[in-house]
């Protein structure tokens, strides 16, 4: 078997994208500015993120047996994305997000369709040995029991831990996601995530709390304020890159992706943050998650024309070890 760098467990979706100036309602229409289709889901685009910045990558989730299926696994067999241990359910696909994305921010609104992710992995159909064959796994919470199966074997076999943590809504954390944190070595989340695990207000305090809950790195986003880094003996904030925004979706999918590269890389963390940052940057300026993920030489020229520091340790040509 390959061994790879990244394996991912988790979400893949079928983005139908719809950007417009407002919403329609039932008594006024709405004119849609740009269509599109593209593939999504938290660990899905980090994987198809990861595998176009050098990294031999596989990705371990669900899909129906239609057409839509087929079109939301598209990017990632593109991409370079393993998909020899997919589970394919005999139904519709049933991961399907109407995204309603504000043509003047890029922010968006989301709407799954009923049913959505009704049939999650089971542990027993887990492939252990394809998954500890890679240095790390990726998370998004989703398929909870064989996530947190998974996690436990990559412990077992000397491998490492990485987490999506969602942005909340200030809503305690659940015991299962307090339980798979414990299992995480590298949490990377959206803001209020640490917040909702610890009940500390503070973003550094809240972080400092996590990492006695597992992780040995925590990572902070927060869209155009950049992200906060945290471990054992750093604490830093990474600005974002300015970019003309068409679309945010995906963003902090592809900032996954792009980190666990650079952490592939042996970079120090405040190149990773850097270089995840400006991967992230680049893909809000098309529409969907995944067409705007850049290769290993367009984040390097983009870091370049924003004076990215001489000898910024990025060769396009390198695949990641």
């Amino acid at each position: 078997m390959t061994s790879l760098d990244v394996v991912g467990l988790g979400m893949a979706t079928l983005d139908v994208l719809l950007r417009l100036a407002d919403l329609p309602t039932w008594e006024r229409a709405s004119a849609v500015r740009e269509f599109g289709l593209d593939g999504g889901g938290p660990v899905a685009t980090a994987c198809a993120a990861a595998a176009r910045l050098g990294a031999r990558v596989g990705y371990v989730g669900t899909a129906g047996n239609d057409e839509a299926a087929e079109l939301k696994l598209r990017s990632l067999r593109e991409s370079g994305v393993d998909l020899s241990r997919l589970i394919v359910r005999p139904r519709r696909e049933d991961q399907v997000i109407i995204v309603y994305v504000n043509e003047t921010t890029g922010e968006r609104l989301f709407a799954g369709v009923d049913g959505f992710g009704c049939d999650p992995v089971r542990p027993e159909e887990l492939d252990r040995g394809y998954l500890t064959s890679a240095r790390y796994l990726h998370l998004d919470g989703s398929h909870p029991a064989a996530a947190l199966q998974a996690a436990r074997w990559m412990h077992e076999a000397g491998r490492q831990v990485c987490l999506d943590g969602h942005k909340t809504g200030g809503r305690p954390a659940s015991p299962e996601t307090v339980e798979l944190v414990r299992e995480v070595d590298v949490l990377i989340s959206g803001s209020g995530f640490a917040r909702s695990l610890t009940g500390e207000d503070d973003p550094r305090r809240a972080a400092e709390a996590v990492l006695a809950v597992g992780p040995r790195l925590v990572v902070e986003t927060d869209g155009e304020n950049g992200c906060l880094t945290t471990t054992a003996d750093q604490h830093f904030h990474t600005p974002a890159f300015a970019v003309e925004v068409v679309d945010t979706t995906g963003a902090g999918d592809v900032f996954h992706g792009a980190y666990l590269v650079g952490l592939l890389r042996g970079w120090d963390l405040r190149t990773v943050a850097r270089f995840a940052s400006a991967a992230a940057a680049l893909s809000c300026t098309k529409l969907g998650g995944r067409h705007g993920i850049p290769t290993s030489a367009e984040v390097e020229a983009f870091l370049g024309n924003a004076g990215a520091v001489a000898g910024f340790p990025c060769d396009s040509g390198e695949r990641a070890r």
